[in-house]
């Protein structure tokens, strides 16, 4: 019994507190919960008597100036340009790991999560710039081509058990790749500055540089972190939108460990060889051994893996409520609803998004391309689709480089309330079908 018990790590008083906190923090539904909320109180500051300081609030400047180099931005802009770095990294870490290890590895699984993230942007973004039709706006065809991750698991959670694991597959699916469709087109189709080729040169390098370091075995967090923040400065510098090594970087770390299961148990049974006894300490070949197994038991582990489970606590319970609190208040006015921009962005997220999705999708299994997953009928995933509307944090960080300050409140009105709808359908016509066949 006593061996047993000296299984696992000693037990204190604060594991008691700190452990179920600890799991909460990997509950992924919770980031849906903690968002929604985060985006209630930007509503509702932002139309109360505290709304002028709130607003301003976030455009306080804050940096460095040395000289002519000048690195002061708004606080605005480190939430949205820098902190959601690291969302984006969390994002490509996530697809990186899907093709490499998990799901996608099966080519035709794969296939209809891209062919309905595909159908997901083109025809959204076809509807939009038809229903505006050459008025103020066309630019921000991008809000209305991203799946917010956060609320669709938070929206499925409510239905628990009884959604199929195969639609929970697809849309999750589905999502990352909106996400890395929205922030590469947020990269390439221009809705950044002039290109500084010169500081674009040094981004290119550093990338280079990340890759040599990772080729010739170097495993110093600190230093890839140095080497990706010199990256970030420099695309910031060059004109595009920084939030691109968070994408590059993900997409670059490795999936496979350094140390190999075989080795490991060699290393530890090199440990347990030793008589139990207090001698760890000292500049011994005792210790040396031990921190040897330290490093293994870590290294064993994919980069790729440790940093997917380290970013998302702090992406799912900090960037991204921080960044609603940002961007998710505004003042509510009657007239923004007849601003052509409102109807256009609702009419992309509730009819395109759902439209496209289904359509790609049953265009791939059709075709051959792709294979829809078992138990998984065309109604649960047309029903499944209402849900992919939901285009809240990346429709967001889109307009607000998209529009201009005076479209900015219309689009943000336009996206909560097709998000909104989105959700409430998704949420529904699921119920629905999922209690049709319990009575069946």
């Amino acid at each position: 019994m006593n061996d047993d018990g000296e299984a696992y790590l000693p037990s204190e008083i604060a594991d008691r507190f700190t452990g179920p906190f600890a799991r909460f923090l990997k509950v992924k539904t919770a980031t849906g919960g903690l968002l929604l909320l985060a985006t209630c109180v930007a509503l509702i500051v932002s139309n109360s008597a505290l709304s002028a300081p709130y607003l301003a609030f976030w455009d306080t400047p804050v940096g460095l100036h040395f000289g002519s180099l000048d690195f002061t931005r708004s606080l605005r802009h480190w939430i949205n340009e820098g902190l959601m770095t690291l969302f984006f990294l969390a994002v490509a870490l996530e697809l990186k790991r899907s093709f490499s290890l998990g799901e996608f590895r099966n080519p035709h699984v794969a296939a209809l999560s891209l062919a309905g993230a595909l159908g997901g942007m083109l025809v959204p973004a076809g509807l939009y710039l038809l229903l505006l039709n050459g008025q103020p706006g066309m630019t921000g065809w991008g809000t209305v081509v991203a799946t917010d991750t956060a609320f669709v698991v938070g929206c499925l959670a409510l239905l628990g058990s009884r959604v199929p694991p195969g639609l929970h597959l697809f849309l999750l699916s589905l999502a990352i790749f909106d996400d890395v469709g929205a922030i590469l087109i947020v990269a390439a189709v221009g809705y950044g500055d002039p290109l500084n080729w010169t500081a674009l040169a040094f981004a290119v390098v550093g990338v280079a540089t990340v890759a040599g370091a990772a080729r010739i075995g170097v495993r110093s967090i600190a230093v890839y972190l140095l080497l990706g923040a010199a990256i970030w400065f420099c695309l910031d510098a060059s004109g595009i939108h920084p939030t691109l090594t968070g994408i590059v970087l993900g997409l670059m770390a490795s999936t496979r460990g350094w140390v190999s299961d075989r080795r490991l148990h060699s290393i530890l049974a090199r440990v347990l060889s030793y008589p139990r006894g207090d001698h760890w300490s000292g500049d011994t070949t005792d210790r040396d051994d031990l921190r040897r197994a330290a490093i293994a038991a870590t290294e064993t582990l994919s980069p790729e893996e440790r940093l997917e489970t380290a970013l998302h606590p702090w992406v799912g319970f900090g960037v991204v409520p921080i960044f609603a609190l940002a961007n998710a208040g505004f003042v509510v006015s009657s007239a923004d609803f007849r601003q052509p921009v409102v109807m256009a962005i609702i009419g992309g997220l509730v009819l395109g998004k759902p439209i496209g999705v289904l359509t790609f999708s049953w265009l791939a299994v059709r075709t051959g391309v792709a294979n829809r997953p078992p138990g998984l009928s065309w109604r649960q995933l047309a029903a499944g689709a209402l849900l992919t509307g939901i285009g809240f944090t990346m429709s967001l960080y889109i307009a607000g480089i998209a529009y201009p300050p005076a479209e900015f409140n219309a689009a943000k009105l336009g996206i909560l309330t097709g998000s909104l709808c989105s959700a409430a359908a998704g949420i529904l016509v699921l119920a629905w079908l999922t209690l049709q066949r319990r009575t069946d």
